[in-house]
């Protein structure tokens, strides 16, 4: 089982994947994502997004800025006004 993941931007879809967990920087402090997770919507502030392709791996991390994620039955989309490249 895994998690559908996508990092999208105003200029592209920067990712669409499966992962393990993502734990995202949330306004009001960072949240971790799992498969199967309750739906909400959340802002974001700037700070780094952590993504765990396995349980275990070591981690990837993207620095975004600004913008909103949105968990649902689909999985975790984070539309980040913008990423460090």
């Amino acid at each position: 089982m895994a998690l559908k993941f996508e990092l999208v931007t105003p200029a592209r879809l920067e990712r669409s994947i499966e992962v393990y967990m993502v734990t995202v920087p949330g306004a009001e402090g960072d949240f971790s994502v799992l498969e199967g997770h309750a739906p909400f919507m959340a802002t974001l502030r700037n700070a780094p997004l952590t993504i765990y392709a396995t349980q275990g791996a070591a981690p990837e991390v993207i620095e975004v800025e600004g913008g909103f994620a949105e968990v649902n039955e689909s999985g975790l989309t984070v539309l980040a006004e913008h990423i460090a490249s």
